[in-house]
């Protein structure tokens, strides 16, 4: 039987206005500022309140039964609702190219190659915002608030790739808010391309980035990895640009310390990113807090992309892959190291899966991490910690807030976690967000005739 939310509720949401809902639960750690005074938080870390909505905007949160029916009253029997989550570590101009791009095999290896076959092939101006638009799409229908993505930024293909973003940052600039990030080898940053690929990134309002392997190249295989990153620092300091990196994404990689070393001695300390971190929870324990203090010191903020991680990592044709490819939250969390859950790719080469939603990937990453038992503040991976990392409005409910909201089929969090919530409801500004997902038809049915050209 297919759950549907009662129409009732469907309807007393659909007309908008201001509105007061009563008796809603809430992950604390979702909430700016905590649990309101009074209101009873359970042992999942789940919060019981009411909350004002006014003129699009949360204009009160309080313990059940202590805000007077000033508005239209929705009692929520105690359903969940959390804000639109933020994804900090996606790639839109990559996604959903499977069944296009030649078979990777599952592999990271084959997963670059497909990808640049792909590329090279079909990577113009129209393809690329069909493509994201298809995303996004995806991503508003699943109560995502805003994205960092990462851009292909190879000479050649650059200006293409940031030109197609800014058009889709602007068309979408009232339902997603983005950020993008220039994604290139990191022996690219030691090229002339360089300044001119930085300028570029600057006039976009991005961030510098890369990932630390050579052009075609293996994670590890940078014996001037110090040099590189000392021209990338340089070049992001005179535009005044954040960094984020894709890092040690390899059973064995090592890179980690020398960004954390570079960010130091560059004056760069709060200012870097860095996804993946594979390597890092296969080094001995001494070895692995060792390389948690450093990253703590230089002020890095750390995401993981579990998913995707468990994905590429570790495979092998005809062998059961031995770990499971994601960082240790536990232990950067405990170091208070600033870390973030991510949904990385979608649809393409390095993930065959996924469709833009975060509530799903958390959802994963409570299960493949451990991140319950209890749950406490897991929920503030998927909502205030990527905000605090990337600066991205959203994440979190609090007063003055947009109220663009999540409203649950679930009363506790293990229903939360439990089932895939396709029958949610969002609210935008308080009134009930009429989208759907996109069709898949709409990627097949597009034409490809200038893609060839």
């Amino acid at each position: 039987m297919t759950q549907t939310t009662p129409r009732p509720l469907t309807e007393a949401l659909a007309s908008g206005g201001d509105l007061l809902l009563r008796n809603l639960r809430c992950p604390e750690a979702l909430l700016m500022g905590g649990a309101p005074a009074g209101a009873p938080v359970d042992a999942s870390g789940t919060a019981s309140v009411d909350m004002l909505i006014k003129g699009g905007r949360i204009a009160a949160l309080e313990a059940p039964g202590r805000l007077e029916a000033s508005a239209r009253t929705v009692d929520l029997g105690g359903r969940h609702v959390w804000p639109m989550l933020i994804d900090a570590h996606t790639h839109l101009d990559k996604g959903h190219v499977l069944g296009r791009a030649p078979d990777s095999g599952g592999t990271h290896a084959g997963a670059r190659e497909a990808t640049t076959q792909d590329r090279i092939a079909h990577w113009r101006h129209d393809d690329l915002i069909r493509r994201m638009d298809f995303g996004l799409s995806c991503a508003e229908a699943h109560g995502v608030a805003a994205i960092r993505t990462h851009l292909d930024s190879h000479e050649g293909q650059g200006e293409t790739t940031w030109g197609a973003f800014a058009e889709t940052r602007e068309a979408w600039k009232d339902r997603i808010a983005l950020q993008a990030v220039a994604l290139v080898p990191l022996d690219a940053w030691g090229t002339e391309y360089a300044p001119h690929l930085a300028d570029l990134v600057a006039r976009h309002g991005g961030l510098i980035g890369g990932v630390t392997r050579a052009s075609g190249g293996t994670h590890g295989s940078l014996s001037d990895i110090d040099a590189l990153l000392d021209r990338l620092f340089t070049l992001a300091r005179e535009r005044d640009l954040d960094i984020d990196l894709h890092v040690d994404e390899a059973a064995e990689g090592g890179a980690l310390s020398h960004v954390a070393r570079a960010a130091i001695r560059h004056g760069y300390e709060g200012r870097v990113t860095c996804g993946h971190c594979c390597s890092l929870a296969r080094l001995p324990e001494d070895e692995m807090h060792a390389a948690i203090a450093l990253v703590k010191e230089a002020g890095l903020s750390l995401i993981t992309l579990p998913t995707v991680n468990m994905y590429l990592q570790d495979r092998v044709p005809g062998r059961t892959p031995r770990w499971r490819g994601v960082m240790p939250l536990h232990e950067l969390r405990e170091a208070g190291v600033p870390v973030a859950v991510a949904g990385d790719n979608c649809r393409d080469p390095f993930y065959a899966y996924g469709d833009h939603d975060m509530l799903d990937t958390w959802r994963e990453a409570v299960r493949i991490c451990h991140l319950d038992h209890p749950l406490g503040a897991a929920a503030a991976l998927a909502g205030p910690a990527p905000a605090g990392i990337t600066g991205l409005k959203g994440g979190s409910l609090g007063v003055g807030q947009p109220a663009d909201l999540m409203v649950l089929e679930a009363w506790s969090m293990d229903q939360v976690i439990a089932r895939p919530q396709s029958d949610r409801l969002l609210l935008r500004a308080g009134k009930l967000l009429d989208v759907a997902l996109p069709s898949y038809a709409a990627l097949e049915a597009a034409p490809a005739a200038h893609e060839a050209a």
